[in-house]
């Protein structure tokens, strides 16, 4: 009997792993879902109260595009008043939600920038500084404050420079955006490079952040990334945005400054940023009836 025993344990047990190895082989094989993407759309240059018909186009384009809307700088024309942001109101108002804007000069035209800190409230950040970061998807976006002047200023030892390097120290992300009004960068024939920006670009550049994204010249231009003297760096360098085209008006481009890799000055539109883990996608998403389209995919350094 005993070895009897023994016998029906060696079959039960060759029996029984075969079953279980059947039962395993049926099972759906296990997969981790993807990390759901995250969309940051918008531009700069958006709402005049003397024609309001470019940033009705483009609010219209926001309401079809899902995700968090990002205002870069001069928003409500002529100069940024209470009644200038009624007028914002009427158009990009209807997505305000949702958005986090940064300011611009026409926001500086009323003392301090006080209606558009009082529009915003807490989304624009503390009103002495109005700039700020926040968490979109795994994302690092960092919102800075052009008008240098009201600020303190942005050389290297300004508040806000040292603020920048101590953010992005404690936010140590994969992927890193800001976005800001004055770029360091354009070919924009009204503004062109302003190089007090340069000390902001430096410090992101060497915590490996990825994209900038600004207005101020009223047209669209894409550059390759490159380093804060504007030399071509594809290993670390940041790619750099302007998008002008919120509905103001058009401003041509006149010379290409080096690095430019896409300009348009004659349609409205939105930048529409896909961002995922490591990497993004980029899309100009036009005003109806403009063909112009600049798309692409960057990844992370």
């Amino acid at each position: 009997m005993k070895s009897r025993w023994f016998a029906g344990v060696r079959v039960c047990s060759f029996v029984c792993l075969l079953a279980l190895s059947s039962t395993d082989a049926n099972l759906p094989a296990r997969t981790t879902a993807p990390e759901e993407a995250a969309i940051l759309v918008g531009a700069g240059d958006i709402a005049d109260c003397r024609d309001l018909s470019g940033a009705e186009a483009t609010a219209k384009l926001l309401e079809q595009i899902p995700g968090t809307v990002m205002a870069v700088g001069d928003l409500a024309y002529p100069d940024g008043t209470k009644e200038n942001f009624a007028c914002y109101e009427k158009t990009w108002g209807r997505v305000r939600s949702r958005t986090r804007p940064a300011a611009g000069n026409h926001e500086f035209h009323a003392s301090g920038a006080t209606p558009y800190f009082t529009y915003f409230g807490t989304a624009a950040g503390d009103p002495k500084y109005g700039y700020y970061s926040y968490e979109l998807g795994t994302w690092h976006i960092v919102v800075l404050n052009s008008e240098c002047a009201d600020i303190g200023g942005c050389d290297a030892t300004s508040r806000q420079v040292q603020w920048l390097r101590s953010d992005l120290a404690e936010h140590p992300a994969a992927c890193t955006l800001a976005y800001w009004h004055k770029p360091l960068f354009s070919s924009g024939s009204a503004h062109g490079n302003d190089y007090e920006m340069k000390p902001l670009w430096q410090a992101l550049y060497e915590a490996n952040a990825d994209v900038v994204i600004n207005g101020h010249d009223h047209n669209y231009e894409r550059f390759a990334p490159q380093n804060p003297d504007g030399h071509s760096d594809a290993a670390r360098g940041i790619r750099e945005f302007v998008v002008g085209t919120g509905g103001k008006n058009h401003r041509p481009v006149v010379l290409a400054k080096p690095n430019s890799e896409s300009r348009n000055a004659d349609a409205y539109g939105v930048l529409k940023l896909t961002l995922r883990a490591g990497a993004y996608d980029w899309q100009f998403v036009p005003d109806a009836g403009k063909a112009f389209v600049d798309s692409g995919t960057g990844k992370c350094h």
